[in-house]
C-alpha cells in the first residue's frame, strides 16, 4: 500500500488511503501468516542463569552448513564485514520527574558525552537510530502533556533537526490522536520505518489507541506505504511500536504489546515480516513478554531482545535474549530471576560487543556492555542522576577530545546546569 506525499500541504486523504488491490494482496498475507507459531522452546528449557546456552546457539549457527530455515541477511557460516564501532546514541531524562529527555551520544568507552537535542520543557526526545552512514539520527518527540510523539532527524553533531511532515493533519476521522514513533533506517538509508497509531481512545482500558500499525516511508517524509493490518479488523486490541531492520533489508521485527481486549490480554511480543508486508509471524513467545527494540547482529544470524515483567516498565525482573530469526534457539544473555531492570539492548557494529541498560534496584539506568555470548560485562557511565536509556550503537566517527579532558564519569553535563529543570 503505497502513498506518496505531494507537498507537506497534501491532503490527507491522498496521504492516508491507499491502493485497494494492493491492500488485499498484504492483507491476504497477513491472514496467511497470522497462524505461524514462534519456536516451539518450552520456557522450562530456556536456561536464564547460563549465559553458554546463548553462546552454543551462535556457535552452531556460525558453523558451515548450520543455516537454520528462515534465517535471512548474511548466510549462516559468513561471517560479519568488519565494520567500525563508532558513537553510541541513547536517550536521557533531564529532571528526576522523567518529564524531559534528551538524545545523546558518547564514545565506545564511556567517555565524550554530547546532548545533541534540545528539547522543550516536557518534551520526551526518545528511541533513536542511526543513519547507515552515521551522519544523521531519527528519533521521536513526544509532548508529555498530550502524549502525542513526532518523527525528526538531527545531525550528528546536534546541527539541523527538524520534524518530518506528519502523516496527516487533524480534522479527518483516521487523523484523531495520530501518533508517530520509533523510526528505523534501513540499511540502504533509503527507507524509515516507523509505527503509527492513531483512532479514538478507550477510557476503560487506559486509554489503549483503537488503531495501531507498521509503516514505512522515505527519510524524507515521501513514499509512505503501510506494511502491518495486525489491528485493521480488531481495534483496540494492542499497539505496534520499535521496528527493527535485518542487516540485508529485507526483514522487520517490532513490538506488539497487546491491550485488555487482546489475545491474550495485557502482553507483548516480538513479531517479524518481511518488508514487502508478507510472512508476518510471532518471534517470540508470550510468556517471555519481550518488548522494545529488538536488534539484529551484524551477520543476522541472531536477534537480541529484552523481556519486562508485567507491571511498570522500568520494574525489575526481566532479561536480555537472543533467538534466531525463524524463533528457534532462545537462549538468555542475563540471569535469571533478576532483581534488577534491562533496557533495550545493541549489537556493536562489528559484532563483538553488546550495549544495554540496566538498572539495579533502588538506582538510576546506566549503560553496560558485554560479550556476544553474555560474559565479560562491564559498566560505561556511572551517573547518579541520569536515567539512560535505548542506547543504539553506530558507526559515526569518535570525535577528538582534548588533552586532559575528564572521563564521562567525571564530566559535568550540559543538564546539570539548567536549574529550572532541576527543581521540578
Amino acid at each position: 500500500m503505497t502513498r506518496t506525499r505531494q507537498s507537506p500541504r497534501s491532503t490527507p486523504e491522498a496521504r492516508t488511503r491507499a491502493s485497494a488491490g494492493a491492500g488485499l494482496l498484504l492483507l491476504s498475507a497477513l491472514l496467511t501468516g497470522c497462524g505461524a507459531e514462534p519456536g516451539e522452546i518450552p520456557l522450562s528449557e530456556i536456561q536464564a542463569d547460563a549465559p553458554s546456552t546463548a553462546a552454543e546457539s551462535t556457535t552452531a549457527a556460525a558453523s558451515p552448513g548450520a543455516a537454520s530455515p528462515g534465517v535471512v541477511g548474511a548466510a549462516a557460516g559468513t561471517p560479519a564485514a568488519t565494520a567500525h564501532n563508532g558513537l553510541i546514541v541513547g536517550g536521557v531524562f533531564l529532571n528526576t520527574a522523567r518529564t524531559t529527555s534528551a538524545i545523546v551520544t558518547l564514545a565506545p568507552d564511556g567517555t565524550g558525552w554530547h546532548q545533541v537535542t534540545q528539547p522543550p520543557d516536557r518534551t520526551r526526545d526518545d528511541r533513536p537510530d542511526w543513519s547507515p552512514d552515521g551522519s544523521t539520527i531519527a528519533f521521536d518527540r513526544t509532548d508529555s502533556r498530550s502524549g502525542a510523539a513526532r518523527l525528526w532527524t538531527v545531525s550528528t553533531n546536534g546541527d539541523g533537526a527538524h520534524q518530518i511532515d506528519q502523516l496527516c493533519e487533524t480534522g479527518t476521522a483516521d487523523c484523531t490522536n495520530e501518533d508517530e514513533r520509533a523510526p528505523a533506517y534501513s540499511p540502504d538509508g533509503k527507507q524509515l520505518a516507523f509505527s503509527r497509531s492513531w483512532g479514538a481512545l478507550d477510557p476503560a482500558d487506559r486509554n489503549q489507541i483503537q488503531y495501531s500499525d507498521l509503516y514505512l516511508m522515505s527519510p524524507d517524509g515521501t513514499d509512505v506505504q503501510r506494511l502491518t493490518f495486525l489491528t485493521n479488523d480488531k481495534p483496540y486490541s494492542g499497539q505496534v511500536s520499535n521496528p527493527s531492520w535485518s542487516p540485508d533489508g529485507k526483514q522487520l521485527t517490532f513490538e506488539y504489546r497487546t491491550g485488555a481486549t487482546g489475545q491474550p490480554a495485557n502482553s507483548r511480543a516480538i513479531y517479524v515480516v518481511a518488508a514487502d508486508g508478507t510472512g508476518l509471524r510471532q518471534l517470540t513467545p508470550w510468556e517471555l513478554r519481550a518488548g522494545d527494540r529488538a536488534n539484529w547482529s551484524p551477520d543476522g544470524t541472531q536477534i537480541l531482545f529484552t523481556t519486562y515483567p508485567a507491571g511498570r516498565t522500568d520494574a525489575p525482573g526481566g532479561g536480555i535474549y537472543t533467538v534466531h530469526p525463524d524463533g528457534t534457539a532462545i537462549g538468555a544473555l542475563t540471569p535469571a530471576p533478576s532483581n534488577v531492570f534491562y533496557g533495550t539492548a545493541s549489537y556493536a557494529p562489528d559484532g563483538k560487543s553488546i550495549v544495554f541498560a540496566e538498572a539495579p534496584a533502588g538506582s538510576e539506568a546506566d549503560l553496560y556492555t558485554m560479550r556476544p555470548d553474555g560474559t565479560g560485562i562491564a559498566r560505561l557511565t556511572n551517573d547518579r542522576d541520569a536515567w539512560l536509556t535505548r542506547p543504539a550503537w553506530g558507526t559515526a566517527a569518535v570525535p577528538p577530545q582534548p588533552d586532559g579532558r575528564a572521563s564521562a564519569q567525571a564530566q559535568s553535563r550540559p543538564w546539570e546546569e539548567d536549574e529550572e529543570l532541576q527543581d521540578e
